[in-house]
């Protein structure tokens, strides 16, 4: 078991990548802080006693602190953090509304810079915390049409963990991005049905099918864990081939 003895935050472990990530964590000896904003997504997982769930949102000041304190109060110190929770904005750029870009940003970028911030000035007194994973896309590396404004929140996680890797690599800090493509997410059975642009899919992906989300979270997993102790400031594509192709 990779993370024994391990707390990890990991947010959005209500579906997809952000559930699996939590499953395998838990399964590989990690205590987990979960952040979801559905209680009833909660019932998928079966090892209640070393996961601790909190409904809200990860903007929310309030619910990071009842975390911390939780954990101090417990005296499980939060070693590793896993942003994935975000949201999807599909729309023309020309006809993107200044609340509709805040939105998206709000959710996708600036709440994971918060609390990146939030946890982190506890954590460099304590020196507990050792990697964190965010969680962007082959979107922000590559660009879509009308989806110029989730890209762009993408686009600045790529850049936010370079920077903190930069910045916090010599006191044990580890920052690491990944970037999957086009996973079975929550989003894929109303995709699939579109099949003209599903089989456009499928055919620029070199391994022709989409990927799981369990693809994703073992290589989370692993970032999470000692054996990547000298992984730092990477931003990794978990896309089939899709961007070499």
């Amino acid at each position: 078991m990779i993370l024994k003895n391990k707390t990890i935050l990991i947010t959005g472990i209500g579906k997809g990548i952000g559930e699996s990530v939590c499953r395998i964590a838990l399964k590989e000896g990690a205590f987990v802080y979960g952040i979801t904003r559905t209680k009833s997504d909660l019932e998928k997982f079966k090892d209640k006693k070393k996961l601790k769930a909190f409904i809200g949102d990860t903007s929310n000041k309030n619910l990071l602190k009842k975390i911390l304190i939780d954990s101090k109060k417990n005296k499980r110190l939060i070693n590793g953090i896993v942003n994935n929770a975000g949201v999807r904005l599909r729309e023309k750029f020309l006809e993107t509304s200044a609340s509709k870009l805040d939105y998206v940003f709000k959710n996708n970028f600036f709440s994971i810079f918060f609390l990146i911030q939030f946890f982190l000035k506890d954590s460099i007194k304590k020196k507990n915390i050792t990697s964190i994973v965010n969680v962007s896309s082959i979107v922000g590396k590559n660009g879509f049409k009308d989806l110029s404004g989730y890209a762009s929140t993408k686009s600045a996680l790529v850049g936010l963990g370079k920077s903190l890797a930069a910045e916090f690599g010599e006191i044990g800090i580890r920052i690491n991005t990944v970037n999957p493509g086009f996973i079975k997410t929550s989003y894929y059975s109303q995709f699939k049905k579109k099949k003209k642009l599903y089989n456009w899919t499928l055919g620029r992906t070199p391994m022709k099918r989409w990927g799981e989300s369990d693809e994703i979270a073992n290589f989370v997993i692993f970032l999470l864990s000692d054996k990547s102790s000298y992984i730092n400031g990477e931003d990794v594509n978990i896309d089939g081939g899709w961007l070499s192709s």
